[in-house]
């Protein structure tokens, strides 16, 4: 089978776990005899192409004649959206951005296309642009490879997908690795869900990360459940071997990794750091990632007295994310809302108990992780400190939970992947 596949990101350049599961999985389903073209607005040379084919979207050429077809213009007047949509952007942010000009298809036609357009492949203040453009070059690359499906990944390509699916003629996968109601509660960016939306209706088939997702595209969405499949996602083997173990610290370490924005819950873990400081002083908290509340937690904090005891760590990846494990005692995912969360499987596959939320997809699939409520910073608080402080109970979350990810293969989620394909395709 061949498939054409779309994607905003791949390791080792990435900004969270979207990439990391695009890797995974399409390195599983390398096992049942698939070729597969990944598309990448910006590709940069040193991506793992051992089991794929990755194109770099500004390498692929667009000739006059082609973007001056009414009927290809007509298929994507859908996308007169904001123009400065972000991925995971605050509703504070967004109500100062919403002022700001919508993208114009018409004068977007009057802009000479260069041969060449070249991505940046980030989630900057034009991305919208970068997605309609990325929109334009995924019907180009449909007409110039011969494939069965399309498999498109989060919202960002479903604009992508849905053109080569009516320039090919060929069955869509969509992949809702997250949805607009995870990123922004019950606030979403309309032009953002309206994307979303109109990528799972047409869509043959939808791939969701849990259960929990699955519910939210049928119910938030309307999309009828018949073509609504969950596949849990896994983790990849831990490759790290020659990370320093050295640790210089005599305190206890707990660690948050993940983006800090709402859907993450970074506050309920400052809160809970109080609680267990005020019990146990001798641990340290590392808040590592990046995002629009970084600086309210900064001051929260502070507020809270305990910035000689937290750290401020910055967004890690590749192997720096295992080297922050080595040093940890207790890993924490408070999320408020997780698709599914990857995280919390690379912890356990380092040794390292973890405590998840309830309103996490990775709790569907967890035996050996400590649940709570995203919003219990009491509960939250207590198993942080009996994790800490009860060796035996530490222990047990180590051991069994490092063999319970190492069941966890990404071949197997992408076997339950095939069989979605070949549904699709009767």
């Amino acid at each position: 089978m061949k498939v054409l596949m779309f994607g905003w990101e791949f390791p080792p350049h990435i900004s969270g776990g979207l990439g990391t599961a695009c890797y995974g999985l399409t390195k599983g389903l390398s096992h049942f005899d698939l070729e597969m073209i990944f598309v990448v607005p910006k590709s940069y040379g040193d991506e793992d192409q051992s089991f794929l084919k990755i194109r770099d979207a500004g390498d692929v050429e667009i000739d006059s004649h082609f973007i001056e077809r009414k009927e290809f213009w007509s298929k994507l007047t859908y996308l007169e959206v904001e123009s400065h949509i972000k991925p995971y952007i605050s509703p504070e942010a967004f109500e100062i951005l919403h002022e700001e000009d919508k993208v114009d298809i018409e004068e977007m036609k009057r802009k000479a296309f260069s041969q060449k357009f070249k991505f940046t492949g980030k989630y900057g203040k034009n991305l919208i642009e970068e997605v309609y453009r990325y929109a334009v070059i995924a019907a180009k690359v449909a007409t110039e490879h011969d494939f069965e499906l399309i498999h498109s990944h989060d919202w960002l390509t479903y604009p992508a997908g849905i053109m080569a699916k009516k320039i090919s003629g060929k069955p869509l996968v969509i992949h809702v690795h997250a949805t607009e109601y995870d990123r922004s509660g019950d606030s979403p960016n309309p032009d953002v869900f309206k994307i979303e939306k109109q990528g799972m209706e047409t869509a043959d088939r939808v791939i969701t990360v849990s259960n929990l997702t699955r519910r939210i595209v049928i119910e938030k969405y309307g999309i009828n459940p018949d073509k609504v499949f969950t596949v849990h996602n896994a983790v990849e083997p831990y490759t790290y071997k020659n990370i320093d173990y050295t640790r210089n610290l005599k305190e206890k370490v707990v660690t948050f990794l993940g983006r800090i924005t709402f859907q993450k819950g970074p506050e309920y873990f400052v809160e809970a750091a109080k609680k267990v400081l005020d019990k146990d002083p001798n641990v340290r908290f590392v808040m590592a990632g990046s995002g629009d509340m970084m600086n309210k937690m900064i001051k929260r904090a502070a507020e809270l007295g305990i910035m000689t005891k937290f750290h401020f760590a910055g967004f890690l990846k590749g192997e720096d994310v295992f080297k922050m494990f080595s040093l940890s005692d207790v890993y924490v995912m408070p999320s408020v809302s997780e698709p599914f969360g990857i995280s919390p499987l690379e912890a356990m596959s380092s040794n390292v108990p973890v405590i998840v939320s309830h309103q996490s997809g990775v709790s569907e699939i967890l035996t050996h992780a400590l649940k709570v409520d995203f919003w219990d910073v009491d509960a939250l608080a207590d198993a942080i400190y009996g994790l800490l402080n009860y060796k035996a109970l530490s222990e047990s979350f180590r051991k069994h939970g490092k063999i319970e990810v190492e069941n966890l293969k990404w071949e197997n989620a992408a076997y339950k992947v095939l069989q979605v394909y070949k549904s699709a395709l009767k």
